[in-house]
């Protein structure tokens, strides 16, 4: 594609960055004899026509809702247009890096520059807001910093427009999981102080090197944000009080813009702001997880919250709180480190579940459980299913009926022919997607990790184990070992256990059976290959699992 003139005007010159919806295209405007940046919203390749309306009518959202602010620290939007029956918009190019790639890079952002940065984005903010435009995904992505040392927010590619049809679906909440508000997790609408809540928490990934509340899955993430606080901050210094204003649970609660301004350039100059410091709690207990006996998962218990010397319990999330699938395998992960030790839950059915992947890059949708998705997972988003590949027999490995499936996130793997791909994960460091063919009562799980928090797949798998010994009903291991995968260290972990029929209406309730082979490929990309069924189909389902690991190739493609 390099080369290629786009609307006859564009000539595309290099990829200078991408996302799981679009890539960023440096280009030259052959008219105004201009270098510019081309947005390719990508994702409208793997989608329905219907679908790509939608798309359509997001991207010319954000060109819009960029368009009514008027500020030097919004990348400015110079056009939108469609090419190849997609859109593309046309901005400002901006020489530098993102925040996330400095955070990447370095390690972390010293406190007074993450301040500086702060102090913009704020700025930005403060203008979109009194244009009526909510930005709703600020994350370290989307902040932009000039070698000049200009600070800039991009991608209002989710925003909302006050007055604006929503181009949602209903009970969607669109936004990175990491960088999305307590409120906006329960489903509540959000408003300029969820803007400021993620601002809270690029402010704490800068200066630490970490997402806050960031857990494996994105339902467990979810479930840290609503029910955890951040772990207190060791390199903020000044700043720290700011963000643990920004980052107070109720929304009501946490300071104004104009105030959370005055904050950060104090922090910026090194002074501790008086006014964030009543912000910071005398008195935190901490959160607290109940297990249920029936197998049905963590039931959350009271909350207390960042208020000065009182405990307030936050109501517990609704809905369905099933471990995983019927069938839902090792969707576990715990991490590391001096703070408390969190369970972290692959793929956890809590109070509301992942339905779509939607918006710019990282967006989810949340909405209650139904049957229709794959091991009972509430709402898993469906897409179309990847072309197969006719195999004459993977070179005898597998069976010659079997075809590939060329995944678009980068590995390939052969199954029977007429297996349903869904996506039970957002786009980012984790990606989970299923491959079933029957809706999830028997289902491959394919997840790729590429932040692991643990150095090797066993001690991963032992700690996993934990949290399934304590949540699923009859949990039996049948072996957990050490083992060499494709000439990588590995791990298998097979178990069994009896899916127990709640009120979230499990599909496919009884005794089941799952093994995975989880190993870390060469450039520190976990992967976890996971195979479940019913317990009586075992015997067919165990020679599956053997074909699948044959003909598994993981590849250098997103």
């Amino acid at each position: 594609m390099q080369g290629q003139l786009v609307a006859g005007r564009y000539r595309l010159a290099d990829s200078i960055g991408s996302g799981g919806m679009g890539r960023v295209w440096r280009a030259h405007d052959e008219v105004l004899h201009r270098a510019v940046a081309i947005k390719e919203l990508t994702a409208a390749l793997y989608v329905s026509e219907s679908e790509q309306e939608r798309l359509l009518a997001r991207t010319r959202a954000e060109a819009r809702a960029a368009a009514r602010i008027n500020h030097s620290a919004v990348v400015t939007v110079h056009d939108v247009l469609e090419h190849d029956g997609r859109p593309w918009i046309v901005m400002e190019l901006v020489e530098g890096y993102s925040l996330a790639d400095a955070v990447k890079e370095q390690g972390r952002v010293e406190s007074a520059e993450a301040a500086r940065i702060g102090l913009w984005v704020l700025r930005a903010l403060r203008a979109a807001h009194a244009a009526g435009v909510l930005h709703r995904d600020v994350k370290p992505g989307n902040v932009l910093i000039g070698h000049d040392g200009r600070v800039l927010l991009t991608d209002f590619g989710i925003a909302q427009i006050e007055g604006d049809t929503t181009i949602t679906r209903t009970g969607e909440v669109v936004g990175s999981v990491d960088y999305l508000a307590p409120e906006r997790v329960r489903g509540h609408d959000p408003g300029p102080a969820s803007d400021l809540w993620a601002l809270g928490a690029t402010l704490y990934t800068a200066v630490e090197g970490r997402s806050p509340f960031r857990r494996t899955s994105p339902l467990s993430t979810m479930q840290a944000v609503v029910e955890e606080n951040a772990a207190d901050p060791q390199n903020a210094g000044p700043l720290g009080p700011v963000m643990a204003a920004l980052l107070h649970k109720d929304p009501d609660a946490r300071p104004s813009a104009a105030e959370a301004e005055q904050m950060l350039a104090e922090a910026a100059e090194g002074r501790r702001s008086n006014a964030a410091q009543a912000y910071v709690p005398t008195q935190h207990t901490g959160s607290r997880y109940e297990t249920g006996t029936t197998g049905s998962g963590p039931h959350t218990g009271s909350r207390t919250g960042p208020q000065t010397g009182s405990a307030t319990p936050y109501p517990p999330m609704t809905g369905p709180t099933s471990i995983g699938p019927t069938g839902m395998g090792p969707e576990h992960r715990t991490t590391t480190g001096t703070a408390p030790k969190r369970r972290r839950l692959r793929a956890v059915v809590l109070a509301v579940a992942l339905a779509a992947i939607v918006g710019a890059g990282a967006a989810v949708a949340l909405q209650s459980g139904g049957r229709g998705t794959p091991s009972g997972t509430a709402g898993t988003s469906t897409t179309q299913s990847p072309t197969p590949t006719p195999s004459p027999g993977a070179n005898g490995t597998v069976p010659a009926a079997w075809q590939r499936y060329d995944d678009p996130w980068g590995f390939s793997l052969y199954l029977p022919k007429g297996w349903t791909r869904k996506v039970v994960g957002v786009p980012g460091e984790l990606r989970q997607v299923d491959y079933t063919p029957d809706n999830g009562k028997h289902f491959v799980r394919i997840a790729k990790d590429t932040s692991p928090d643990f150095k090797d797949a066993y001690s991963h798998q032992v700690n996993l184990e934990q949290t399934l010994k304590q949540r699923f009903v009859d949990y039996r291991r049948v072996r957990l070992e050490q083992n060499i995968y494709r000439d990588r260290p590995g791990s298998v972990w097979e178990y069994t256990w009896t899916a127990q029929a709640n009120q979230a209406g499990v599909p496919f309730p009884g005794p089941r059976r799952a093994v995975e082979e989880t190993y870390m490929s060469g450039d520190g990309t976990e992967y976890a290959i996971y195979i479940s069924s019913p317990a009586a189909d075992w015997a067919r389902t165990s020679k599956q699992f053997k074909w699948v690991l044959q003909g598994w190739q993981e590849s250098t493609s997103p």
